[in-house]
Parts: C-alpha cells; structure tokens; sequence
C-alpha cells in the first residue's frame, strides 16, 4: 500500500528528522529505534512499509531540506555521515513541500490545501495520504459556535473574518480532499464538533493530540504507580528547558499555555484529583533542538508519612518524535484501509491529550494499541 504523508510544517525539525529517517530505514541505513510499530507485537503486514511512504507537506519556510538536515547534523540531531546517502532523496522531496497557500477567504485557502492535496496523491499514484500536523503550537481558540456545526463553519468559512486556527483549517482542507489527519501538536486540529461531523461523513480517521514524548511520557508511567499503591500524591510541579523552534514559540504566553494544559491532563485523569503544582515552560536558546526536564513530587503514605520524588528528562524533542509520526502515518493509513472513521481513540499511547475517555496509564494504552493493530490485520481481505 503506498501512503502518502503531508506534512503541516514540512521543513521544520520534526518533519526533516521524519524524512531523513524514512529514507535511511527505506535504505537499510539505520534500524527502527523509537519506531513502536516495529515491536514484535505490533509488526504487522496490514501496516506500510517504511518503502511505501512519499512525503509531501506545507511550510512558510523556503529553507531547502538538505539545508535544513545539515543544520540537524550540525547540532547533533542527525548523523552526518547518514545525510550524504539520503541526499539526493531528500532533494527530490523538497519539490512537495510546498508554500503555503493564501486566498481572500479561508474557504478559498482550504480548495487551494485540497488541490495540493489531490495534485500529490494522483501524481504519484497514491492509495491514500495521511497529513500530519507537525507546526508550531497555536493559542487556544475563542469558543464559536460555527465551531459546533458544520453547516454553520462552512457558511462562516465563506466570509473574511477568519473562523478556524490554521491547525483546524488544514484538517478541514485534508477531509474535503479523502485524507485522515493526526495532529501531533497541542494544537486544536480537528478536535471540533463540526470537523468531527466532516470526518465521520467522509468516512476518515483522525487522531491526536500532542505527542507524548518526554516528561508527560514519564507522568504516563509514574501517575498510576501512585494511584495503584494508593498513595496519595501532594504536589507535582515541573520545570521544561526547550531551545530550538518550538521553544521559541512556546515563549508566546499563548502558545505556552496551550502547551501547558495539555500536559497537565494526564495526572487529574489518572490520580482522581488535580496536585497542586503547575507545569512551566522557558525558552533557552543555547540549548537547540534539545530539552531538559526536571520534576518534583510529594506525597504521603501510610500515618501521613511525607516523602518525595524527583526526576530529570534529558532528550531531543525531534529525535523522540520523529518515530512515532512514522508510526502514526502507518497506523493510520492501515485504518483508514480498514473502513475506520471518526477518533483513533486506541492511538492514545501517543498523545498528551488523546480524544474520548480514555485511560491515561501507557501499560492500558499499550494494551489497547496492540489489541487495535491485532483488529487491523484481522480486517486485510
């Protein structure tokens, strides 16, 4: 099955590190590390290969991608030794990733998405593309009730006055246009009623949002192990150090608390009670693409007995996520091959901030993940 994977934001970190290491897994380059798709259980024949993936994407940015993946090499993201062997695959990417396009109305923007959309997939004889949204965090939206009605945002759509963020607008143009979409951003995506609707009458999947790579990765681990051993969890306070891109954008107080919220999801849904504590995020340029951690927790014990715990995340954001958008891609061409429409809910193992009522503990989400991958290879004809 050959998948598309349009890419929101397609010559940023993430993205080039995606691409780069597609190409070297497609090459026999380098081995699936940090892929989960790749786990004995979750290998699957109803999954595409890493051969079966073309990119394509959106970005403001004209920084060509091997420009872009030198950088990485250069601060110690990528190999450099890997970037002369993908080279020229790399180069022949960068034609589709495009502009991004601007019309007088977000309905007209949203046709022109569609078109490039449409122009990728049949020029390369695609069965399906999933796009990806892998841009910068945007602030939370103003509620508008277009939002809640898909008769009312496309009428809304057809105005001046922008209605939808640029997360929600692409996942917009990428149902017209047959595709699935995951948003691996804090972003609101197509996380609205109304593009729900779309989905579900489009018959696409869609999933996200936020991915879980670092220390939310470790609340996911550390917050049921709490609540299992019924100790009862005081404070829970942290500390994110993020150079690079995304953590010049997070210094936006906007995009900063969006990022924020989502993060903090995990301990009330696991714990049954919100810690005191709060989640805080800076900007520190020196230390590029890479991003420390650091957290406290209290908690009492049997007779009130305080005790704490502390932890610290050392990690490259691009590194982390970078194998599980590859994942993402593959799962969710595999369901839309299957005939699922409407939320993922059982790709919450990725998110911060997974859609539905879902269990917020990595082993349950695990579980579900595996028991999903099982289901789609029950579903190959």
């Amino acid at each position: 099955m050959s998948l598309g994977v349009w890419l929101v934001g397609g010559r940023g970190s993430v993205a080039v590190t995606s691409i780069v290491g597609a190409l070297a897994l497609r090459a026999g380059l380098a081995a699936p590390t940090g892929c989960v798709t790749e786990l004995p259980g979750l290998r699957s024949p109803a999954l595409p290969g890493f051969g079966d993936l073309v990119f394509g994407g959106h970005d403001p940015s004209t920084v060509p991608l091997t420009k872009k993946a030198e950088a990485l090499a250069a601060a110690g993201v990528l190999p450099a030794s890997l970037l002369a062997a993908v080279q020229s695959d790399l180069a022949a990417v960068d034609a589709d990733i495009r502009p991004l396009p601007e019309a007088a109305t977000q309905s007209a923007t949203a046709g022109l998405i569609v078109a490039d959309l449409v122009e990728f997939r049949e020029r390369h004889g695609l069965d399906r593309v999933v796009v990806v949204n892998v841009a910068s965090t945007e602030a939370v939206p103003d509620g508008h009730r277009a939002h809640h009605d898909l008769a009312l945002l496309e009428a809304a759509l057809r105005e001046p006055e922008p209605v939808l963020p640029s997360s929600a607008l692409h996942a917009y143009a990428a149902f017209l246009a047959g595709c699935p979409f995951i948003d691996f951003t804090p972003s609101t995506g197509a996380r609205l009623p109304a593009l729900d609707e779309l989905a579900r009458r489009q018959g696409l999947p869609y999933g996200g949002r936020d991915g879980k790579t670092g220390e939310t990765l470790l609340k996911s681990v550390l917050a049921p192990m709490f609540a299992q051993r019924n100790l009862d969890v005081r404070t829970w306070s942290g500390i994110n150090l993020l150079g690079g891109g995304d953590g010049a954008n997070l210094a936006d107080p906007a995009a900063n608390n969006a990022k924020t919220t989502s993060k903090q999801r995990v301990l009330g849904e696991t714990l049954g009670q919100e810690p005191q504590g709060t989640v805080r995020i800076e900007y520190v340029e020196d230390i590029g693409n890479f991003k420390t951690a650091w957290d406290l927790i209290t908690f009492a014990g049997f007779l009130g007995t305080r005790m704490r715990l502390e932890f610290t995340w050392h990690g490259c954001d691009s590194a982390l996520a970078a194998p599980l958008v590859l994942d993402l891609a593959r799962l969710t061409g595999a369901a839309h091959a299957a005939g699922r429409s409407g939320a993922l809910t059982e790709l919450a193992f990725f998110f911060k901030d997974p859609p539905g009522d879902v269990s917020h503990s990595l082993a349950d989400q695990f579980r579900v993940l595996t028991e999903f991958v099982a289901a789609l290879d029950q579903a190959q004809p």
